[in-house]
């Protein structure tokens, strides 16, 4: 069995449930690139990829983020080549397919479905849409990432893995191929696996309003951003909107230079 994720913090929660039941013993692989931001027009070709890097180092080149984005293409494409191999050569092995209501898992599958299509019947999906859990304090909650919830209730996960159909196998790639037409580089999750396109400015509004007429680090204004809003996008996304409005003096930013999250941020 080989698990698929969509985030590095998945990794050791789901580890974590393994060893609670053996039965899901198998390798954990990460799909670490964030599709849901970003080019992704000829994707599967090398002038794609090299367009998807140059815009990301254009925008991230000398911030924390750098080294992590640029590697991660590398190897994405490094991991589902050895995911196909093993199902080459291995007739029994399956994948599941883990996947939580946000769109850089959303991302993730329709990228890595691509790869897969040739082995209908033994790829399985765990997609956790609008599906309550119970937290460490014995509340019910709706995660909108993997490693939000706890590792036991990962048994109660396992049950809803299914084989992805022929049907979605031939509609799904399809649904992706038509989102990678444009060049809008935002990608929200709407519900479901119903992926919308935007200009890059599109979220800056919202943004604002965790702004203050008072500097407070970058770090709080992602945070509540990711807490209090349905939009899930990576904090290296917002952080550039942080820089871009600072530019255009929207914002006034202090601090340590340069692209960190240490840098603080007021209205100007």
């Amino acid at each position: 069995m080989i698990h698929i994720v969509f985030n590095e913090a998945d990794v050791e929660v789901l580890k974590q449930a393994i060893t609670l039941d053996e039965s899901l013993e198998g390798e954990i692989v990460c799909i670490s690139d964030d599709y849901s931001i970003g080019p992704v027009q000829q994707l599967y070709e090398m002038e794609g990829r090299e367009k998807r890097s140059d815009w990301f180092l254009r925008f991230f080149e000398g911030s924390e983020f750098e080294k992590k984005i640029t590697d991660a293409d590398k190897n994405d494409y490094d991991t589902i080549a050895s995911v196909v191999g093993n199902l080459r050569r291995d007739e029994n092995e399956v994948v599941w397919i883990w996947a939580a209501q946000n769109s850089k898992d959303v991302s993730g599958y329709y990228w890595t479905l691509h790869y897969l299509k040739e082995f209908s019947g033994r790829i399985f999906i765990l997609y956790l849409n609008n599906l309550p859990f119970i937290n460490e304090k014995g509340g019910l909650f709706y995660p909108v990432s993997l490693s939000e919830i706890p590792p036991k209730e990962f048994l109660k996960a396992r049950k809803l893995a299914r084989p992805i159909t022929p049907s979605e196998f031939e509609v799904d790639p399809d649904e992706w191929e038509k989102l990678t037409q444009s060049e809008k580089p935002v990608r929200i999750l709407e519900g479901g696996k119903k992926i919308s396109l935007h200009d890059a400015e599109y979220l800056d509004s919202e943004l604002k309003k965790f702004v203050t007429t008072d500097f407070q680090k970058v770090s709080k204004v992602t945070n509540q951003f990711q807490g209090k809003t349905k939009y899930t996008v990576s904090d290296a996304f917002l952080l550039w909107r942080i820089k871009k409005l600072g530019e255009l003096e929207t914002f006034e930013l202090q601090g340590k230079s340069g692209f960190s999250k240490d840098l603080e941020v007021k209205l100007k």
